[in-house]
């Protein structure tokens, strides 16, 4: 995987970045699968894991989203067969990576606001203002695609 991201000239800051999110999970994944499986298969399934994560990283960094998108398109057109368009389910998978970053974001502030008030261990007062702002997001990008003529209406 280091290989990989030396040939596509990726630095260690973004490589780390990728895989960051997903530490603690592993670490975890880790303590679960050593109790579970034993030290060999805790150590191969979360290498598989964190390997998968880092790959996936290399790709969207490497690759533009409307390359990816055409070719989630031409992986998906069999589904035509069953009544699907594959131009939807590409721009559907498109926009859940997308907004995976957004929804970060949104939680990062939410905790910056909790800090500030001074509630950082409440949970309602994270997952309402959390769940509030998603959903202006996604009612922003749905007006947005509507906007474009991608509405539910075809």
């Amino acid at each position: 995987m280091a290989a990989l991201y030396a040939l596509a000239r990726v630095g260690a800051a973004a490589a780390w970045a990728q895989v960051k999110p997903v530490r603690w999970f592993a670490v975890m994944l880790f303590g679960v699968q050593l109790v579970f499986a034993g030290p060999a298969a805790a150590a191969a399934t979360t290498l598989r894991v964190v390997l998968a994560v880092a790959l996936a990283g290399l790709v969207t960094l490497t690759t533009r989203s409307a390359a990816m998108m055409a070719a989630l398109e031409r992986l998906l057109s069999p589904v035509r067969f069953v009544g699907l368009d594959p131009f939807r389910l590409s721009l559907l998978l498109s926009l859940t990576i997308r907004s995976v970053p957004v929804v970060a974001s949104l939680a990062t502030r939410v905790r910056e606001a909790q800090r500030a008030r001074g509630v950082e261990r409440s949970l309602r007062a994270f997952a309402v203002p959390l769940v509030v702002s998603s959903l202006r997001h996604a009612d922003a990008l749905g007006e947005a695609l509507s906007a474009r003529g991608l509405d539910d209406d075809d």
